[in-house]
């Protein structure tokens, strides 16, 4: 059938769809006789939380269509954004009395008032849901039940969500929600990040099996789930009230009802979980664009000059940046030797990325289409900061009880990409957030008498190594060689391929088309590119520690939901070492703070450097590696980062501790936890901290402009040696002293007013970052290695998205979402506030190797301010603010907002900019058990 005519077709029924179709299926068994019994909770009404858009992630395709034409909305689908959104603006005044207006209640159970519904798919788990917010609250008298009402409900509230996303992890999207370019572009990324057979993914499954008796008890934990999601699956497919996104892809027939939603199986969690390892739990893997910096650094300046530009631009134990343990604790891990051993360095300009894509056909020929996609191209590629944390001692409270204020920055989306819920059953007590389609436990949340969150740590954990190629027949071998060098003998690679097809829809339009994708296999991991080493082919492998073992991590989840499991910070760490992605955890109870940093961190074999390409040799290998199961030694839990009841905590994706070595480029003097870390630091100072004045600290950062608050104090004070003396270069500076006297904050005039204070200084500043980096930098640095380092580290990563400055081709690290929220933690601000102290003359650790505004002449990087200033100043709010299908241009305060990324059919409003965690936690625990 055409699209046209299909949607046509459609509409047709509308009004009697709009009138039949409930919001989720309903549940099978009798409605309980009484509510069941709340569980411990010894929070006292002081545990809240806040999770936009809402709820209910299940549009039928009734109320796709009520949306698209009247504007409606299932109930639940976009409540907790207006009181997230009201923060931005109402957050000065803040007190204890008034978080409720701005966070929903995370207490345990729902009082009798306030049930909205009552349901049992099971004799053995009653799921009740609130009036206020629509969340699960599942209790369980089995652990059977209680996991397949975890199932039910999450099946209920994201089961398009949780197919979306079982299809990203297999790099098979475009074939279930349509070919369009970010489909396909999201799907490659994944492929090359973590590419599996079935045979693999089940393999994941097999070894967890025989991991002991907590892992045992996982697999069956998530089969139960399993069973409550697919028994929803056929309910709400014989009564219709699926998610109509299954009808507009083509998937079910919206007039016979013909088709079908496939079951889900083990293997599926595995393949969300790679996902959500790929995007949060991982770190590492950018050494070929280290080791184009450092070659483009050492011709530049020769060897050894060009050796110590690298290592100050690299910044990997910087003295200056922040660290979220302050109490004199050094954890070494991954620093740079001093005489590294076995560095592969590619030939100059011979790096060629490997090929993916093979056999296009069709549309898979084209690299732009009119369809958007469901989920951005660029999701896994683009760097995003994720989370943060503040966590105060009890001793520095106005209640003697710990408090913290801390959740995950995971992106915006409809629906939300985690959903709430609330699970209690025999070894199971906890409420909080998880990842669609891996809520079988709770992530992140609290239990009976305590809180966990986690920030995304990223250390590295992810090497680079240099495969000689080979031939088997002796042929002459060239970059296209098929086999590799493995401890001495000519070793095929292993093929990994996706065969990937699409098909236009209602949804997406895009014509046929099809390709096939393909990854090659080593011993050192996955091929990401080929070229040359002292003049022989290589191919580059990227081999992370944590490929084959996505699934690993169930068991440290487990621990933290079980209340016989954690009950103080040691139970909390030893949980946190069961997980092996890199986060950074955080603990709160009603005595104790704790942190502890998770991932398997491979010992390296000494000498060795983590940020530069490695000879694939067995010299070079990690201690103790097995590529067959892809295991090595890892650094023990008591190297690991980590503390209990230190005066507070702070996290925003930063340096963990001293001599922790940071993955990549640019964690230096300035880092946007500074902004945390000041507020904090002055709290604690003054002692009486608060839950709400905890969260005034995280929301003033969260509105602020790093750059207003840590650099341009700098550049006002280089410029202010000496008189201004063109009108309207004055005029800006007065602008920007204006603002800077306002906080350097990018708030609204008034809440929803939709225009910002201070617009023309925020403009400018927008408008004069790239201009900076450029002027100042690109001069001594020369265009090639300038070049290189926009390829290790982008310039700005601006509210908006845009400004990104001058791009060097598909290596350039400048990329980025627009309306994300998360802004500020890639950028080169600490080279611009390295380099202008240094100018003026004040002590600077770790400074840059060489100077750069103006060669360090104070008059002459005082014409290069002024001169990029004028230019900024110039650019009209169209130029800096170019509009995209969102927002007209020139709409600069559009241009930053937060939209809430449509993953189906039912859209949400924009709200203002801020820079927090989607899902956050306020809690105080006033009482322990």
């Amino acid at each position: 059938m055409p699209p046209r005519l299909r949607l046509t077709l459609v509409a047709a029924l509308t009004g009697a769809l709009l009138a039949a179709a409930p919001g989720a299926a309903t549940a099978s068994g009798a409605r309980p006789a009484a509510l069941p019994a709340t569980a411990p909770d010894y929070c006292a009404a002081q545990c809240r939380d806040i999770l936009p858009p809402g709820e209910n992630g299940n549009a039928t395709l009734a109320d796709i269509l009520g949306n698209k034409l009247f504007g409606t909305r299932p109930a639940h689908t976009d409540d907790q954004l207006g009181p997230y959104a009201g923060l931005a603006s109402a957050y000065p005044g803040l007190t204890d009395a008034q978080l409720s207006s701005f966070f929903d209640d995370a207490s345990f159970g729902v009082p009798a008032d306030q049930v909205a519904s009552t349901s049992s798919p099971r004799s053995d788990v009653t799921i009740v849901r609130d009036k206020a917010t629509g969340v699960p609250h599942v209790t369980g008298t089995t652990r059977y039940g209680t996991e397949f009402g975890a199932g039910y409900a999450a099946a209920q509230d994201r089961l398009w969500v949780m197919d979306l996303f079982r299809h990203v992890g297999r790099g098979e999207l475009s074939g279930f929600a349509g070919g369009a370019a970010a489909n396909r572009q999201l799907e490659q990324s994944f492929w090359q990040a973590a590419p599996y057979t079935e045979a693999e993914l089940q393999s994941q499954i097999d070894a967890i099996a025989n991991s002991g008796d907590r892992a045992k008890q996982a697999l069956a934990d998530a089969q139960a789930y399993l069973d409550g999601i697919n028994q929803y699956i056929t309910q709400a497919y014989n009564s219709r009230t699926f998610p109509g996104e299954y009808d507009l892809t083509g998937h079910i027939d919206a007039i016979t009802n013909a088709g079908s939603i496939q079951p889900f199986q083990l293997t599926d969690l595995v393949a969300l979980a790679s996902v959500i390892g790929a995007l949060f739990g991982s770190g590492g893997g950018g050494e070929l664009a280290s080791a184009q910096v450092k070659e483009a650094a050492e011709a530049k300046y020769g060897t050894a000059v060009g050796d110590q530009v690298w290592r100050s631009l690299r910044e990997a134990n910087d003295p200056e940046a922040v660290t979220t343990l302050h109490d004199g604790q050094s954890f070494p891990y991954a620093l740079p030797p001093d005489d590294p051993q076995g560095t592969a360095m590619p030939d100059p300009g011979s790096v060629v990325p490997e090929q993916l894509v093979y056999n296009a056909t069709g549309s898979a020929t084209s690299t732009a289409t009119k369809a958007a996609g469901v989920l951005p191209g660029n999701l896994l590629t683009a760097k995003h900061g994720m989370s943060n944390a503040l966590v105060v001692s009890g001793k520095y409270t106005a209640s003697g009880h710990p408090v913290a204020v801390f959740g995950p920055q995971t992106g915006y989306f409809a629906p939300q990409l985690l959903m709430l819920e609330e699970l209690q059953g025999p070894g199971i007590s906890a409420r909080g957030a998880a990842f669609a389609g891996l809520s079988f436990y709770v992530e992140l949340g609290r239990g009976q008498d305590y809180a966990w969150s986690a920030t995304s740590a990223g250390q590295d954990i992810t090497d680079t190594y240099a495969v000689p190629l080979c031939t088997t027949d002796g042929s002459p071998v060239t970059l296209a060689a098929d086999s590799y060098l493995y401890h001495g003998a000519c070793t095929p690679f292993d093929t990994l391929s996706r065969d990937d097809s699409w098909s236009p829809t209602t949804a997406d339009s895009t014509a046929a088309g099809s390709y096939t994708l393909v990854m090659r296999r080593s011993a050192y991991g996955l091929v990401t590119a080929r070229g040359t080493v002292a003049g022989k082919p290589v191919a580059f492998t990227s081999l992370r520690s944590s490929y084959r073992h996505e699934a690993d991590s169930i068991i440290g989840f487990q621990m933290l939901n079980d209340p016989g499991a954690v009950h103080d910070p040691a139970g909390f760490q030893q949980a946190a070492q069961h997980i092996n992605y890199t986060f950074n955890w955080f603990y709160a109870d009603s005595q104790h703070t704790a942190y502890y940093n998770s991932g398997s961190n491979p010992v390296r074999a000494p000498g060795v450097d983590p940020g530069l390409p490695v000879a694939a040799d067995p010299a070079y290998e990690w201690q103790g590696f097995d590529p067959a199961t892809n295991t090595a030694q890892y650094t023990p839990p008591a190297q690991h980062p980590q503390s209990v009841d230190q005066d507070y905590y702070v996290s925003w994706n930063n340096k963990q501790a001293a001599d922790f070595g940071a993955a990549g480029f640019g964690n230096g003097s300035v880092h946007r936890a500074n902004l945390l870390d000041a507020r904090v630091k002055a709290l604690v100072a003054a002692g009486g901290v608060t839950r709400s004045s905890l969260t005034k600290a995280m929301e003033s950062a969260a509105v602020t402009d790093l750059r207003g608050e840590d650099l341009l104090p700098e550049l006002l004070r280089i410029i202010g040696t000496a008189p201004v003396t063109d009108p309207q270069q004055a005029a800006t500076v007065q602008q920007l002293q204006t603002w800077l006297g306002h906080g350097a904050r990018r708030v609204e005039t008034s809440a929803g007013s939709q225009a910002y204070a201070d617009p023309d200084a925020i403009r400018v500043m927008d408008a004069w970052w790239p201009l900076l980096a450029q002027g100042v930098f690109q001069p001594g640095l020369g265009a090639p290695l300038f070049g290189a380092l926009t390829g290790a580290l982008q310039i700005n990563e601006s509210p908006s998205g845009g400004q990104t400055g001058p791009s060097t081709g598909p290596s350039d690290a400048n990329e980025s979402i627009p309306h994300k929220g998360s802004s500020f933690q890639y950028g080169w601000w600490s080279y611009l506030d390295k380099d202008l102290r240094a100018v003026l003359g004040t002590p600077v650790a770790g400074p840059l190797a060489q100077p750069f505004c103006g060669a360090g002449s104070l008059s002459a990087c005082r014409t290069v301010l002024l001169t990029t200033l004028g230019q900024a100043a110039a650019q009209t709010p169209s130029q800096v603010y170019p509009g995209d299908g969102d927002c007209s241009a020139g709409a600069q305060w559009c241009a930053d907002t937060i939209i809430q990324r449509p993953l189906g059919g039912v859209t949400d409003a924009k709200t203002t900019w801020q820079n927090r965690p989607t899902y956050q936690q306020v809690v105080e625990f006033p009482t322990h058990r």
